[in-house]
């Protein structure tokens, strides 16, 4: 069976930006800049992006196009004889499966906020009934099982229908929905009057707000989100990879993607800095800060009903793309190594995952006792293994195999990299590729696996 592409060059790039903008850039990464300091962060996020973000990601993609297959044949069909690395296209899969379990009930949460504030529920609140509201949607097993398998009913919907007329079509139409969204919204952020202070915080580096929290922890802080934004090491980017045509370099499309992700990324902080800075809200707050916080903002500003719909509904485009990319990958998984055809693909990913889903609803309910890794929630556990363990590994196993003789090989990975127009990789940065990232991934490894006091 002939294997689909993409339709169009456009696709390609807004349906991997897709999988690449998820929550960590609309919740992450506002809070984690807030918590270290404002401007100085964002610069060393911006060279770590570059550093190492570009780099794996063109080696993901590398692997996909070369290979024309997911993650486990993608391997089998690039390594040497008698190797083992597609060993690690099932961890792939079981990375994707594992980041569903717990991603289908935030972006439910996500859809589910949207609605209220169209409903006006959140009308005449204030302080604490504000974070209530949230509070009593995760008390509600009922009502956070019907949002995660509205997610998941709908994700699979959109990639029955093939790669070009599901998932393409659909991407292309959020994502630009959520470009135009995310630049109305902080067009307004910024006319909020104090909202500038907010700009000033976000943006202007200060090495002094950045010593206070410990130029250290800046720094290990903006490479842990710069590595961990695209989602790399569970071949969600390589299976698109797979679909693409040879017209353009690897490099070049890897940038494209960066740039658009961080675009997202920092609009975001315009959103919510000013926002927080013209109502005396802290910036730092953790994940609080989209549920409780925001909501707070929205519920106190002019129009306020309208601007936490647009928020949410931004919110929910920038989940829901990833949730349908990271979908096709595991159908495409299904395809290649079963025989599967598209439509069976997605009944039994979908029933697979609306199961495996429940224990992240669960964990807030019924089993709100429940304490697995370091006492961490159910939902936190799933994370810290995603997150914390399958992304660096497996973005180091792709690595090794793209640069050294024991997998694929440098030579050949810069063929593939290289072939088409555009930005070329340097043949020179052999030596940083097989010496130095592979330490930068492997403090990422440590410093994710060391219990936080």
């Amino acid at each position: 069976m002939k294997r689909e592409g993409f339709q169009s060059r456009l696709g390609f790039l807004l349906v991997s930006a897709g999988c690449a903008v998820g929550i960590g850039n609309v919740w992450k990464f506002p809070y984690v800049t807030g918590a270290n300091g404002g401007g100085v962060f964002v610069l060393f996020y911006l060279l770590f992006l570059i550093i190492m973000g570009v780099p794996v990601l063109t080696m993901e993609l590398a692997v996909g196009r070369a290979s024309r297959k997911s993650a486990v044949l993608g391997y089998k069909a690039l390594e040497p004889s008698g190797s083992k690395w597609h060993i690690h296209g099932w961890f792939c899969v079981a990375g994707c499966c594992l980041l569903m379990m717990y991603y289908t009930t935030v972006s439910g949460w996500m859809l589910g906020y949207f609605f209220k504030f169209a409903a006006g529920s959140f009308n005449g609140l204030a302080g604490d009934a504000v974070d209530a509201v949230f509070f009593n949607m995760l008390g509600s097993a009922g009502e956070m099982a019907a949002w995660m398998v509205i997610t998941v009913l709908a994700g699979f919907l959109v990639c029955s229908f093939g790669l070009q007329k599901g998932l393409e079509r659909i991407t292309k139409v959020m994502m630009i929905g959520l470009l135009a969204l995310i630049s109305v919204l902080a067009v307004h952020s910024l006319t909020l009057p104090g909202g500038m202070e907010g700009v000033k915080f976000y943006l202007l580096p200060d090495f002094g707000r950045a010593m206070e929290a410990g130029i250290g922890n800046v720094i290990t802080a903006a490479m842990n989100q710069a590595f961990f934004t695209l989602s790399l090491g569970i071949a969600a980017m390589e299976v698109f990879g797979s679909y693409m045509k040879r017209d353009n370099t690897l490099t070049s499309e890897a940038v494209r993607i960066c740039s658009l992700d961080t675009f997202v990324a920092l609009m975001a902080g315009l959103i919510i800095f000013p926002a927080c800075f013209a109502f005396g809200v802290e910036p730092d707050q953790g994940p609080s800060l989209i549920f409780m916080t925001l909501p707070r903002v929205f519920v106190d500003m002019a129009g306020g009903r309208l601007w936490g719909s647009l928020f949410f509904l931004f919110m929910t485009f920038a989940s829901f793309s990833t949730v349908i990319a990271v979908f096709e990958n595991l159908q495409a998984n299904c395809i290649d190594n079963f025989g599967w055809s598209r439509r069976k693909a997605a009944v039994l990913n979908c029933i697979f995952i609306l199961i495996a889903s429940m224990p992240c609803v669960l964990g807030y309910n019924v089993w709100s006792n429940l304490r697995l890794i370091g006492g961490r929630d159910v939902l936190d556990s799933e994370d810290f293994l995603v997150s914390n363990l399958l992304l660096p590994l497996g973005s180091l196993v792709y690595l090794l195999f793209c640069v050294t003789k024991y997998g694929w090989g440098y030579d050949k990975f810069l063929e593939e990299a290289n072939a088409g127009a555009g930005l070329k990789m340097p043949r020179g940065l052999k030596m940083y590729f097989q010496f130095i990232l592979p330490v930068l991934i492997l403090i990422i490894l440590i410093q994710g696996l060391i219990p936080k006091g």
